[in-house]
């Protein structure tokens, strides 16, 4: 990875806390489901003993459910084992203020053991270890995530509440690229924006969408490890603004049985000289380098086996629906929202966006599933099919998975998967499905209550 100046070099640290502008750190890292995991401490002791030495977190934080319930069958932490400790130690490169948490700065940790190793099961290293594979072939990958979420005007506690039912959206219709809809809910919009900026992102618009109350604000592109972190604390911060702001937001997959959050992926590879390696010359059938076709050639590849990494919770599979601009099929076509993959821009715009993944995916897993589906690609020169011209829900397709237990099935049995991720990653991720789909199927849903109550 090159070199990066951070948002808030060290230095400018250490004058912020003697001047009384900075008073905390946060120190945390991206657990399973992409939350922000850490502590708080005072600015003072965080320069005098974090910043040389890190901290220490109960390993169970990567081996709960996403209710913080310890559960069974993780390698790294158990009862068994006695749930200790590892290592948080802090990535100064992500170093930031965060406006919208009065003379607060963050700092994002990688995770290791007490010998020094990573903690390889954890969401940014899975994501460090496919970039170094990338490295070694001279490319760096450029990731943009486009994310949605649904706003609605009751506070998070009234929502827990209500049991999440019968909330008032932000706005009453469809507001899909409307400036009067998305002029109701601007001073929230513009707050968020403004404050993303003074963390150290580049915003770049806001945008309504289709659900009521849905909107979408978008980030410049940037190095794929920076994006993913990036996109953790801007999901993290948009959840406190809103909360501040007494209403909340929700970046759930389907919130309803309209249209559903995505969180749309675009990669494109850089070489050496910063040059887009997927564009290809005038004598390159659509413009698309060889590198390119392989590659893409491999997500169609390992697609199913890899959905666990793109939609990774019980609720992710209710998007995939025909006619619903989520996609169904096993595809690629040039500029076609029907499709799995979309291939867009031209010359050192040309990428291709991954629509599986909706508002509840963690970056970090699904940027690594999409480097690697693209190294198998190219190192087995895979090559590229025809692309879809027409609708691809009907067009007869592969069909992506429609449960999360397909979905964990396919993973654990992959063979590509484990190639690329070892078999501890494998076995950890498989686990956690395993844990959704059993409390899944221990629940008694609302859809249950109403159908059978009286009826049944």
């Amino acid at each position: 990875m090159a070199d990066r100046t951070p948002p808030l070099a060290v230095e400018e640290l250490h004058a912020l806390v003697a001047g009384g502008e900075i008073d905390t750190v946060v120190l945390a890292f991206p657990d399973m489901q992409g939350r922000l995991q850490g502590k708080r401490f005072a600015a003072r002791f965080f320069l005098d003993e974090v910043l040389e030495h890190g901290t220490e977190g109960c390993n169970y934080l990567l081996a709960v459910d996403a209710d913080m319930n310890t559960v069974d069958g993780y390698a790294m932490s158990s009862w068994e084992s006695g749930y200790g400790d590892f290592a948080l130690r802090p990535d100064l490169a992500t170093l930031r203020r965060l406006p919208w948490n009065e003379g607060t700065a963050l700092v994002i940790a990688d995770l290791a053991w007490d010998d020094g190793s990573p903690v390889v099961a954890a969401p940014r290293q899975i994501l460090r270890r496919q970039l170094d594979r990338l490295a070694e072939l001279g490319l760096t990958a450029q990731v943009g995530t486009e994310l949605e979420f649904i706003v609605f005007k009751d506070t998070y506690e009234q929502a827990w509440d209500a049991n999440y039912r019968g909330l008032t959206p932000a706005n009453q219709y469809n507001i899909d690229y409307s400036v009067l809809g998305t002029g109701r809910i601007e001073p929230l919009l513009r707050r968020i924006r403004n404050e993303m900026a003074g963390a150290g992102l580049t915003v770049e618009s806001a945008k309504g969408e289709c659900n009521p109350g849905q909107h979408e604000i978008a980030f410049r592109y940037d190095e794929a490890l920076v994006t993913c972190d990036q996109h953790a604390v801007y999901k993290t911060g948009a959840k406190e603004i809103a909360a501040q702001e007494g209403v909340s937001i929700t970046f759930m997959a389907k919130y309803n049985e309209r249209e559903g959050n995505s969180c749309h992926i675009h990669l494109s590879l850089a070489d050496a000289d910063g040059t887009n390696a997927m564009a290809g010359t005038a004598r390159d059938p659509g413009g698309m380098s060889e590198l390119m076709r392989h590659f893409l050639a491999g997500q169609l590849a390992a697609l199913r086996e890899f959905s666990l990494l793109y939609a990774p919770h019980i609720n992710s599979y209710k998007r995939f629906q025909p006619g619903s601009f989520a996609p169904t099929a096993v595809a690629w076509g040039r500029d076609n929202r029907t499709c799995a993959l979309r291939v867009v821009g031209h010359g050192r715009s040309l990428r291709f966006e991954n629509r599986l993944p909706g508002g509840d995916v963690n970056p970090h897993l699904a940027v690594a599933g999409m480097v690697a589906a693209g190294l198998y690609g190219v190192e087995h020169k895979l090559e590229l099919p025809e692309p879809c011209p027409g609708n691809a829900y009907t067009a007869g397709f592969a069909h992506v998975p429609t449960t999360l237990r397909e979905a964990a099935e396919l993973w654990e049995n992959s063979a590509i998967a484990r190639a690329a991720f070892g078999d501890e990653v494998v076995a950890h991720y498989r686990n956690m499905a395993r844990v959704e789909t059993d409390a899944f199927d221990a629940a008694v849903t609302d859809w249950e209550l109403r159908r059978s109550f009286e009826r049944m």
